[in-house]
């Protein structure tokens, strides 16, 4: 399997959560190869096992909100400032 010249390098430290959350998450989802940088800046390509884990989560969410009565949506946000 060929490397992307351009891709980051493995992880090979995690941030520790007493320092910074926000780099911790990204290290753990980048160190467990979930996904990835693209070529667009600012964006990230979900990895086949982050998408699994992703399709998990949206179906126990779903269960839950049907559960309720409720209908489910979903909301695709364009920019990063509007997230």
């Amino acid at each position: 399997m060929r490397r992307n010249p351009r891709r980051t390098p493995f992880v090979t430290e995690i941030t520790p959560r007493s320092q910074d959350f926000s780099p911790l998450v990204l290290d753990v989802v980048r160190r467990a190869e979930l996904a990835d940088y693209s070529p667009v800046k600012g964006c990230m390509v979900i990895r086949p096992h982050g998408y699994a884990i992703w399709e998990l989560i949206q179906q126990a969410l779903d269960t839950r909100i049907k559960a309720t009565g409720h209908v489910n949506a979903y909301f695709r946000c364009s920019s990063p400032r509007a997230c």
